[in-house]
């Protein structure tokens, strides 16, 4: 039976890993695409593709991923940043879809954050919105729903998304409304990733792996591929890569 693959990697905007100054450490777009290319995949979920700018601006088009939809001819693409904010702190933000299939119906949904107050550098400050994008394509003649996600760090808050559950809520309506063979994954930044996968599960979702390790900093599993019953997971695997502060999370599918 003819499979898929799927790559999921937080790029982190390119910035490459150097455990003495991981803050750092150099932006070297060139690590980061031999990374992607090297695990073959059919569709490519992406997130942190841009770095934020001062006041939030938003370059058009965003540079990143124009380097990257020039470097991997051969696939479909589709980018969103999140909603324009000048609160942006300067990390990673927008997330991108590559496939090898033509990709249609694309979709981009805004996640609110609350409005809890943090600390940054002596600054008083507030999360700002983050965003799920989406989109249909065919794979070996059958029809197929992506999504792509990067949730807000809740416990970088001191918080926790179980308690501000409002964006997880948002996500797992569409995969209950999604009614065909469905992936999701991203970012979803849950340190106590068991809510997470109890909450999708009755959506009738399932994730590949929660057992490995997928963040350098801390010891969380914070990046997942889920997939609905119409697909089957035949094989996976996460990966360090010096290409970013995340591993590669890279799974098999087959159609049910």
């Amino acid at each position: 039976m003819s499979t898929f693959r799927l790559l999921q990697f937080n790029m982190q905007f390119g910035q490459e890993w150097h455990d003495a100054y991981p803050d750092r450490a150099p932006i070297d777009l060139e690590k980061t695409l031999t990374e992607i290319r090297r695990h073959e995949a059919d569709i490519i979920h992406l997130q942190e593709v841009e770095q934020a700018l001062p006041g939030g601006v938003q370059l058009q088009p965003p540079p990143n991923y124009a380097r990257l939809k020039a470097a991997l001819r051969g696939y479909d693409s589709w980018f969103s940043y999140p909603k324009a904010d000048p609160r942006e702190l300067p990390f990673g933000l927008g997330l991108a879809i590559f496939s090898r299939t033509p990709l249609r119906d694309t979709m981009r949904l805004d996640l609110p954050s609350p409005p809890i107050e943090f600390d940054f550098f002596g600054r008083k400050t507030t999360p700002t919105d983050r965003v799920m994008i989406g989109a249909r394509t065919t794979v070996h003649g059958r029809e197929l729903q992506l999504f792509n996600v990067h949730l807000l760090a809740f416990f970088m808050l001191g918080s926790s998304s179980t308690l501000n559950p409002f964006q997880r809520n948002l996500v797992a309506d569409q995969l209950a409304a999604s009614p065909g063979p469905t992936v999701l994954s991203g970012d979803f930044n849950v340190s106590k990733h068991q809510t997470l996968i109890e909450q999708f599960a009755k959506c009738g979702y399932a994730t590949v792996q929660s057992k490995e390790i997928t963040w350098r900093r801390r010891p969380y599993v914070l990046d997942h591929a889920f997939h609905n019953l119409s697909l089957r997971c035949v094989g996976h695997k996460v990966e360090p890569t010096p290409a970013s502060d995340h591993h590669v999370l890279v799974a098999d599918f087959e159609f049910v």
